[in-house]
């Protein structure tokens, strides 16, 4: 299906130090999509972490038939906003520029009038790697500092290479990301697929190997699958962009079992489908399931 981008949309926020610019991508053709909003990770690069970056994962899910939303965040490098409020992380300020966005989907349409008419608004997932990972579970229902972001309104997730519990961080961690010290999964409740590598130790951020990105699976209730990539790094094959220097364990064969079961699993909680049962006939991966 080919797709059409517009960037940036541009919302202004009473109180945010800069307006929130976002990037869309869409089917040409179509009625009734559902919406992803897609939160981007904290990586080297300047541009992978903000509406430029996940190409491959936006471009993909549009070409499926989706509506991908994907905002710049006061924490990426391309703004540079190391003593505003909330710096360097944002941890809160990200989650609710997912839900800012939902509130003002009708400007939204106005400013891509290819859009008018055509959002399914009852079908909204958010999507994440890493801190993006972090940012998606606080939408769907994670505590940070006894504090929930949890929308309603998100009815799904899909978690990649994200962040797990406070219990076994490292030193600088501890010192700089202290919100990741208070991660609660217990009110998590809504669907999620979290995807995660047996290769991301991710050694900066935890002692506790692969299996920490794998803990929002295991601590969260309700409907929730795990996807366990073999040989995959924090990268999970280069979900991040195209060619992206910093991707450990670059797969273009891992990054389109990605995007085949991610859009597999969205397609049956948005849509209500088999792709996700039919998707994994055969599949060579640890799958794990709990209704």
């Amino acid at each position: 299906m080919a797709v059409f981008t517009v960037s940036p949309v541009v919302l202004e926020i009473p109180g945010r130090p800069v307006d929130l610019q976002l990037k869309v991508s869409a089917p040409t053709e179509g009625e009734s999509h559902p919406i992803i909003l897609l939160s981007h990770g904290q990586g080297y690069s300047n541009h992978l972490s903000s509406l430029n970056g996940y190409a491959p994962l936006a471009n993909h899910w549009a070409e499926q038939g989706f509506v991908v939303l994907q905002p710049t965040h006061l924490s990426s490098r391309t703004l540079s906003l190391p003593d505003a409020p909330g710096a360097p992380m944002f941890w809160k300020e990200r989650a609710e520029d997912m839900s800012h966005i939902i509130d003002r989907l009708d400007e939204i349409e106005k400013a891509v009038p290819q859009l008018q008419n055509r959002l399914d608004r009852s079908k909204i997932a958010v999507a994440g790697h890493s801190m993006g990972g972090h940012t998606a579970s606080l939408l769907l229902g994670m505590k940070t500092e006894n504090t929930s972001l949890k929308d309603k309104r998100v009815k799904a997730g899909v978690l990649l290479g994200s962040t797990g519990r406070g219990e076994g961080l490292t030193d600088v961690v501890k010192e700089n990301y202290s919100f990741m010290l208070s991660a609660d999964f217990s009110d998590m409740t809504t669907p999620a697929l979290v995807v995660a590598g047996d290769k991301d130790a991710s050694e900066h951020l935890t002692v506790n190997g692969p299996e920490w990105h794998m803990d929002p699976f295991h601590l969260s209730p309700g409907p929730k699958d795990l996807l366990v990539l073999e040989g995959g790094e924090h990268g999970l094959g280069g979900v991040s962009g195209y060619d992206v220097a910093e991707t450990t364990d670059e797969s273009p064969e891992r990054v389109a079992t990605v995007q085949r079961l991610t859009t597999a699993y969205l397609h049956t909680r948005l849509n209500n489908t088999n792709d996700w049962q039919e998707a994994l006939v055969g599949v060579g991966f640890r799958v794990h399931s709990r209704p």
